[in-house]
């Protein structure tokens, strides 16, 4: 015969109260859903930082990633593309390299991010792991990519796969990011752009559209709450401590 315990919202259980002797009780924010309303929104455009991984001159994931950055200028973005081309190679130069800089103040002035990746031999490329390499999970007291909304996408010189965007979408929550539910991933790329570098019609295209629309959308959503959003017990108490150890 099993039984269940019932806890009260003030923690005590059934049968005596419960202690918690490992917890800062003082650091512990109950839930607020009233937090959860911005009490003043953001009015300007949302702000959009694009990455693709590839150097080749008739690049597939630049062209997809152009065409991104089209649509969402289109739907009231504010798009930014980073060129990878002179980006030292991670940890071989000290931060202050003038492409590095670019980068991290790029990451800093965004709101959400897309990711675009062709997948090599099963994975992401260099290029573009060595970008996010470079963006580090804190600057000081600032978070390059904390709280920030992101989209993945990847290109494939054959059938369709889904092994970059996965490997995106681990990496992004690593940084701490929100990742939409949405993705693209365009097969058979170098038949699905002009000579131009312009994206044809095709279903592809319409996922695409779909997931910038999704992207913007879930920006204008927790742009204004992701301060709220990825506020930390465990990091509240490491600020404590370090307080603590200050006046020492």
């Amino acid at each position: 015969m099993s039984s269940t315990i019932d806890h009260d919202p003030a923690g005590a259980a059934t049968g005596g109260a419960e202690t918690f002797p490992a917890l800062e009780r003082g650091l512990l924010a109950a839930p607020d859903p009233a937090r959860l309303e911005p009490a003043a929104r953001a009015t300007h455009r949302p702000r959009v930082l694009l990455l693709y991984g590839s150097l080749r001159e008739r690049s597939y994931s630049r062209f997809l990633t152009e065409e991104a950055a089209r649509l969402l200028g289109l739907m009231g973005a504010e798009a930014r593309i980073f060129d990878p081309r002179g980006l030292p190679v991670a940890q071989s130069v000290s931060p202050d390299h003038p492409k590095v800089q670019e980068l991290r103040e790029l990451s800093l002035w965004s709101e959400a991010q897309v990711w675009c990746s062709p997948e090599m031999h099963g994975a992401i490329t260099g290029v573009m792991k060595n970008q996010i390499d470079w963006i580090p999970l804190e600057i000081g007291a600032m978070r390059p990519t904390q709280g920030r909304v992101l989209a993945v996408m990847q290109v494939s010189g054959g059938s369709q796969s889904f092994n970059a965007v996965n490997t995106l979408r681990l990496l992004g929550r690593w940084m701490r990011m929100f990742t939409i539910p949405n993705q693209s991933s365009v097969a058979k790329a170098y038949e699905q752009f002009d000579e131009a570098g312009r994206m044809l019609p095709s279903s592809y295209y319409d996922r695409l559209v779909d997931v910038m629309e999704e992207l913007v959308r879930f920006t204008w959503l927790l742009r204004d709450r992701a301060e709220y959003l990825v506020d930390r017990y465990s990091e509240r108490r490491q600020a404590l401590a370090s307080v603590a150890t200050d006046r020492l």
